[in-house]
């Protein structure tokens, strides 16, 4: 190494992006690489999303059909097989309520729980969710738990 090949440590010098609009002299001022004329060498210009030049966008040309309910609720479903195994992996002990499943995983903090019948609960649970399937109520109480509606 000597002094006529000294240069920066790699990755520690950015390199500047080309000065646009700075005078004939620079070789890129008048148009600053933006081309004559147009929306696009205006200032303050910024496209329309799903612009498409004119064209017909493709969010207006396919058709639209079906029907979306906006008073629909949505749940996250558990199921009874699921409340099992977080007996069995010992996550659990005698209650089941939001924060446990919260806690575990099975639910988002703003959700909905309802509870479903599939699978077997053999453990005796105290379980409260927001719904309960039928066949996951008989389920709980048929193991000697119960079901509390929040």
């Amino acid at each position: 190494m000597n002094l006529s090949n000294l240069q920066p440590a790699k990755g520690s010098v950015k390199t500047q992006g080309k000065r646009v609009g700075r005078g004939q002299g620079s070789g890129k001022g008048g148009t600053a690489t933006r081309g004559h004329k147009g929306a696009k060498s205006r200032s303050g210009y910024s496209k329309k999303l799903g612009f498409e030049g004119g064209q017909m966008p493709l969010q207006r040309r396919v058709p639209k059909f079906g029907f979306t309910n906006i008073n629909r609720v949505e749940y996250q479903a558990i199921n009874l097989d699921t409340l099992q195994a977080l007996v069995e992996d010992k996550k659990v002990k005698d209650t089941v309520d939001f924060n446990a499943l919260f806690e575990n995983g099975l639910a988002g903090k703003n959700d909905l729980v309802k509870i479903l019948g599939r699978g077997e609960l053999k453990a005796k649970l105290k379980v409260s969710a927001h719904k309960f399937s039928a066949s996951a109520k008989a389920a709980i109480e048929a193991a000697g738990g119960e079901a509390i509606t929040l």
